[in-house]
């Protein structure tokens, strides 16, 4: 797979996908400090790379954390969630930090939902109007 700008070729596809992800802790408890946010970018980053996706841009709260990610076409934004929130959990779990050792049990980081919203490209109403524009056979 070849990038060149923001468009990216696959074999069969030529593809511009973006997704904003947010992922929530656990009880929405304010755990994160800098320390931590500065270690989950990494790992968020080689989880993408292992989907054949990048991460765009990473930032966080205390309670929370923003990924914008580019995705190929054959990835499933849920699998990507899925493998994304269970890797963090496990490494960040595993350094015991006392700010989440404190406020969590139970080995869970996140809470099981997520927010997903598609971006990039045009908006929505440019591309409905190129949709209805075109021109439909007789």
């Amino acid at each position: 797979m070849q990038t060149n700008n923001d468009i990216r070729h696959g074999r069969h596809c030529v593809f511009n996908m973006h997704v904003h992800l947010v992922f929530v802790t656990k009880y929405r408890r304010e755990v994160f400090t800098k320390e931590i946010l500065d270690e989950l970018k990494p790992i968020f980053a080689a989880v993408c790379a292992d989907f054949g996706a990048e991460l765009i841009e990473f930032d966080g709260e205390d309670d929370h954390v923003h990924l914008l990610v580019n995705y190929p076409p054959k990835i499933a934004v849920s699998a990507l969630v899925n493998s994304l929130k269970g890797v963090s959990s496990r490494m960040i779990r595993k350094k015991k930090y006392p700010s989440i050792t404190k406020k969590l049990w139970g080995g869970a980081l996140w809470s099981p939902s997520y927010f997903a919203g598609s971006c990039g490209g045009a908006p929505i109403d440019v591309i409905r109007r190129y949709i209805e524009q075109q021109q439909t056979p007789h």
